[in-house]
């Protein structure tokens, strides 16, 4: 008997739409409030302590803070280091996006894993690299007595090396599903290579340049690890501003107001992005990507792929082979000297409570619970925002990715502020800090899941419900087996955000309790040869811990094109 389609939707289904209706309300539930109550409030709170005096708000404040000098530098600072990043970046990745997405070589998919390295490595662990290979005693100064810490070349450089697999990825990725016999029609109508890469290839790839030089920005602009480490005294960004006036000035007023800045800042880049995606999504006709790549051909494409090995070469590889390299060299010799000083607490005066080891298992056992958490908010939101809505769920939609536009130290310190009372007093709870950490993780698990759950033939899951199966059942039925492997995905970018956050856990870890990225920054805030192996001995174990992540990932990943 063949089922005809509108016997499906006949009145009797219709009650199930509205309970439908209902269940998308339930699922949203949890996650909203999961963010008012560790994101909202705690942000709320630090904006009103800031702003308030008396119970009575003190807008004036706002041009106070922003018409001073020293504040407009940062301000000013902030924006265009993001804008030359970004300009630097799509400069010097864009050739290896077309390396990756039309030529086809030994080692690729290992090569592809190597580039993204550094865009799941916490950014303190970023600047130690770039500090172990341009700062005082580095390979530059060693070799040549070039020293670019505390200039901002080094912060440029930084950056290139932390967002070049974004570039690659996110561009590489469509540009692989592009059609090239329409540039190829192009040429045999009369068009040059160029002309025909200027105006068949490049509109088509402007969405996903456009998207990628967006995320960038948003990257670059909230930098927090790498312009701490390197910047010196002399540069400071909108977040590490943020972190001076809370944590060492004590000046709220001052912190909250840059905290709005960067938020609507943030916000409007967000929405940008947000459009530039939906153009990508809906305006191109799509290929299967291999039948677009294949070996180089000729002089010109073999200088092309060894070009783009060399950048990769120097940019990627020699910072974490010199951040290694910095980690076994002791007064003694090459050794695990630094790794065995690990173990005791008062090595090189230090004033840990603990054993920075101690830190390695720490991070894990944090990490592995913001996992779970990310993954529980994330995969009931993304569950929410399987069929496209009306406003309500847009606005769910954006809700979710707040966390990526407001400074973490905020949320942090937010975290101290509001947290400390019954029934919600976490602030000697191991918890606290999962929790930051899960703010996170949860858009990018959001992100990795709902495009294979929206991929999910709908008849699938109303045959489902024909058959008198619940909406849960039919998820664990029907959407579940599908999506299993979204999931693994998810919960490794999740852990390997996680493991590296520091914004908001340097203000929540206790003494006792450091993560890997806190302990590296104490160990490189004081001085002594010890001290600073040790924090190249741990920022090496978290590379690697971050890698072993990423090279799980890349087995399990469902989108073979190759985009995030």
């Amino acid at each position: 008997m063949v089922l005809d389609r509108r016997e499906v939707a006949t009145p009797a289904a219709r009650p199930g739409g509205r309970r439908g209706g209902a269940v998308r309300l339930g699922l949203m539930a949890v996650p909203v409030a999961f963010f008012a109550l560790f994101f909202a409030y705690p942000v709320a709170a630090i904006v009103g302590r800031g702003l308030k005096a008396d119970g009575v708000w003190q807008f004036g404040r706002i041009g106070e803070v922003l018409s001073r000098p020293d504040l407009q530098d940062v301000l000013w600072f902030t924006t265009w280091q993001a804008l030359a990043s970004t300009a630097l970046t799509l400069l010097i990745a864009l050739p290896g996006a077309y390396v990756f997405a039309r030529f086809d070589f030994p080692g690729k998919q290992l090569l592809r894993a190597v580039v993204t390295v550094p865009f799941v490595l916490p950014t303190v662990v970023v600047g130690t690299a770039f500090l172990a290979l341009l700062g005082r005693g580095g390979l530059l100064d060693d070799l040549w007595g070039v020293r670019l810490d505390t200039t901002v070349w080094a912060i440029l450089l930084a950056h290139v090396f932390f967002n070049y697999a974004l570039v690659v990825r996110t561009v590489g990725g469509l540009w692989a599903q592009l059609d090239p016999r329409q540039e190829e029609a192009a040429r045999v109508l009369g068009a040059g290579r160029l002309a025909a890469w200027r105006r068949v290839t490049l509109p088509a790839l402007a969405p996903a340049v456009a998207a990628a030089a967006l995320m960038v920005f948003l990257f670059t602009f909230t930098s927090f690890g790498v312009v701490q480490i390197l910047g010196g005294p002399s540069y400071s960004t909108l977040e590490v501003e943020i972190y001076r006036q809370t944590a060492q000035l004590l000046d709220l007023p001052t912190a909250a107001v840059l905290t709005l800045v960067q938020f609507a800042a943030v916000g409007a880049i967000l929405a940008l992005h947000a459009w530039t995606v939906r153009r990508r999504e809906t305006a191109l006709r799509l290929v299967d990507p291999s039948q677009t790549s294949r070996r180089p051909r000729g002089a010109g494409q073999r200088a092309l792929l060894g070009g783009v090995l060399l950048i990769v070469a120097l940019l990627v590889v020699l910072p974490l082979g010199v951040l290694v390299e910095r980690s076994l060299d002791t007064s003694g010799g090459y050794g695990l000297g630094f790794y065995r000083a690990l173990q005791s607490a008062d090595a090189g005066g230090s004033t840990f409570l603990v054993p920075p080891l101690e830190a390695i298992w720490n991070s894990l056992r944090y990490a592995l619970a913001a996992t779970a958490i990310a993954l529980v908010i994330g995969g009931l939101a993304a569950a929410a925002l399987t069929r496209r809505a009306g406003r309500l769920v847009r606005g769910f939609d954006a809700l979710l990715m707040l966390p990526l536009g407001v400074s973490a130290v905020t949320v942090g310190f937010g975290f101290l502020i509001t947290l400390d009372k019954p029934p919600l007093d976490l602030r000697t709870s191991w918890i606290l800090v999962p929790l930051a950490q899960a703010l996170v993780g949860v858009p990018f698990v959001v992100r990795t899941m709902l495009p294979v759950l929206r991929a999910v033939d709908e008849r699938l899951r109303e045959a489902a419900a024909v058959l008198g199966a619940s909406p849960l059942r039919a998820w664990r039925e029907v959407d579940l087996p599908l999506v299993r492997r979204a999931l693994l995905v998810a919960a490794g970018f999740a852990f390997a955000v996680s493991l590296g956050e520091f914004g908001a856990t340097v203000f929540i870890a206790r003494p006792d309790n450091p993560t890997l990225p806190v302990a590296v920054a104490r160990l490189l805030g004081r001085s002594g040869e010890l001290n600073y192996g040790q924090a190249m001995a741990l920022s090496t174990i978290l590379m690697l811990v971050c890698a072993v992540s990423l090279l799980l990932l890349e087995r399990i990943r469902t989108d073979r094109s190759g985009e995030f």
